[in-house]
């Protein structure tokens, strides 16, 4: 099993949101779920995951599964001076190893170790990182995934059921 997750900041709240799927071309979810989460983090610069991973952790927890994947909206590794990226501190937080695949809109200057990636007539790139396999796996896995656009389908799922609560 695979897993997309996702984070929207409201002023009302977090909520985190979780498609699972099985398959890398599927264009539908098996589940959804959501986690509303309360005290997140004031965002800083470079230590983005204290404010994103408890949100991402009590989501995986409400999924109550191990999923051999993990997609996150983000940066697996920054460069060495700058410490660890979000999907590090998700790989070392969980009591299993699962892969995790970062999967950035934006480019980050102190980003390290992606690859960027192309789809669909866009010619904005995704940035692919991992954590668990090679990056170039990774960035080929999420070429597979269903959709004609840029942001593959169920990555654009989880985004929406982090959006609506």
């Amino acid at each position: 099993m695979k897993a997309a997750l996702d984070v929207h900041y409201k002023d009302s709240g977090v909520v985190a949101a979780c498609v699972v799927f099985a398959s890398w071309s599927d264009s539908a979810p098996i589940e959804i779920v959501r986690a509303a989460v309360s005290g997140a983090s004031p965002y800083r610069a470079g230590r983005f995951y204290l404010r994103e991973l408890p949100c991402l952790m009590a989501v995986l927890e409400r999924a109550g599964r191990r999923f051999d994947t993990i997609v996150i909206d983000g940066y697996v590794h920054l460069r060495e001076d700058a410490g660890k990226g979000l999907g590090v501190h998700l790989h070392q937080a969980l009591v299993y190893a699962p892969a995790v695949v970062g999967v950035a809109k934006n480019s980050l200057k102190i980003a390290d170790r992606f690859l960027p990636i192309l789809r669909g007539k866009s010619a904005r790139p995704l940035f692919v990182s991992a954590v668990g396999c090679p990056v170039d796996r990774a960035a080929r896995s999420i070429l597979s995934m269903h959709g004609p656009y840029r942001i593959p389908t169920l990555l654009k799922l989880a985004d929406h059921h982090a959006r609506s609560a």
